[in-house]
Parts: structure tokens; C-alpha cells; sequence
């Protein structure tokens, strides 16, 4: 587990690179039908990744197997709904990868919630 510093650090980081690379989210059946329940586009989920603080914090971070990296995982109500979302902070000079932003298929347990 991170501890609350390097929440907000990575949090920090990871905002200012999708203001100047973008976020990419990855195509999965999941993310669309959340994004479409939602009536939400691709782009909300850079205003609501945007939101995230360190109380939004689930896991992470953990070596990735499918991309460069590690990933991150938070969650976060939107809509009256509980929403997963897993980040991969992405390779230097390129988007940051949404791999995950779906609803939570499991209850998400906060570490600095309070």
C-alpha cells in the first residue's frame, strides 16, 4: 500500500500528464457499456480521473503485465454509482492509459477515506 503522500504525488503527476499527452481509455465491452449507462463520453473521464483524490484511493501501484508500468486503482461515485478505475501512468511522452473505468464489480475499500 502507498501511503497518502505518494497517492497525492502520483495523483499530481498523473493529472498534469493527461492536460498535456491526453488520456486514452482502452477498449473493453465493460468501459463502453459503463460509459454508455452513464451517457457519458471518452472525454468525461478526464473530468472525472480529474476528481480523484487520495481518498479515492483503492490499490496500487502494481507491475503490469499488459502494459509498461504499473497501474493504479481508485474509485469513485458518479452518478450515485460506484466506479472503478485503473490507470497505467503510460510510457514518457506518450497518453496516460485508462486501462479500467467500469462499475466496480466488487466493493471497493478505501485506505484514507474518512
Amino acid at each position: 500500500m502507498s501511503s497518502k503522500a505518494d497517492v497525492e504525488s502520483f495523483l499530481t503527476d498523473l493529472k498534469q500528464k493527461i492536460k498535456v499527452f491526453d488520456l486514452i481509455i482502452v477498449e473493453r465491452d465493460k468501459n463502453r457499456q459503463t460509459l454508455a449507462e452513464l451517457e457519458m463520453k471518452q472525454s468525461d473521464c478526464k473530468k472525472i480521473i480529474d476528481l480523484l483524490s487520495a481518498e479515492n484511493y483503492y490499490r496500487g501501484p502494481k507491475k503490469d503485465s499488459e502494459f509498461t508500468g504499473e497501474y493504479w486503482e481508485f474509485g469513485i461515485d458518479v452518478k450515485g454509482k460506484d466506479v472503478y478505475i485503473k490507470v497505467n501512468y503510460g510510457k514518457p511522452n506518450k497518453q496516460v492509459i485508462c486501462i479500467s473505468f467500469h462499475f466496480a464489480e466488487y466493493e471497493i475499500k478505501y485506505k484514507y477515506k474518512e
